[in-house]
């Protein structure tokens, strides 16, 4: 746990523009480390329209949260129509565009507009200030 945590610590230190464009699937902490410990740290964090998010993968979720539901079905089609419901409401609820309405990522974006984005906020940029002090004001994990 020391060891990976460094990676949650170097991100939420870092002096540099982070961006992050999220493409596909964006599940648990993984998600959260490659975007700098959160969503909101970045200059920006948008989504393109195939996102997905979620705690944990989407199948495995329900499988869990709905285990004693599932379980009390016998009909073993019943029951697989009732964990195909339950997933795809998940989907729904992980959609990208649902998720930059609820204001966790800035905005859902055309994949042709990924450059755009990057180009005006790349110059829009003021240079950072000067350090003071010491390079790494964090204390390391390990």
């Amino acid at each position: 746990m020391r060891h990976s945590s460094r990676l949650f610590l170097a991100g939420a230190n870092l002096r540099v523009p982070c961006f992050a464009i999220l493409l596909r699937k964006v599940y648990g902490l993984g998600g959260i480390a490659m975007t700098g410990g959160s969503f909101k740290v970045n200059t920006f964090t948008v989504a393109w329209p195939t996102g997905e998010f979620g705690a944990m993968g989407l199948e495995g979720a329900v499988r869990l949260a709905y285990r004693t539901e599932m379980d009390a079905i016998d009909d073993p089609d019943e029951r697989r129509r009732y964990f195909d419901e339950k997933v795809e409401a998940e989907y729904r609820k992980g959609k990208a565009i649902r998720l930059a309405n609820a204001f966790a990522v800035d905005d859902t974006i055309d994949p042709a507009d990924s450059r755009f984005w990057l180009a005006n906020i790349m110059a829009s940029l003021r240079p950072p200030p000067g350090r003071d002090g010491k390079k790494r004001a964090a204390i390391d994990a390990w």
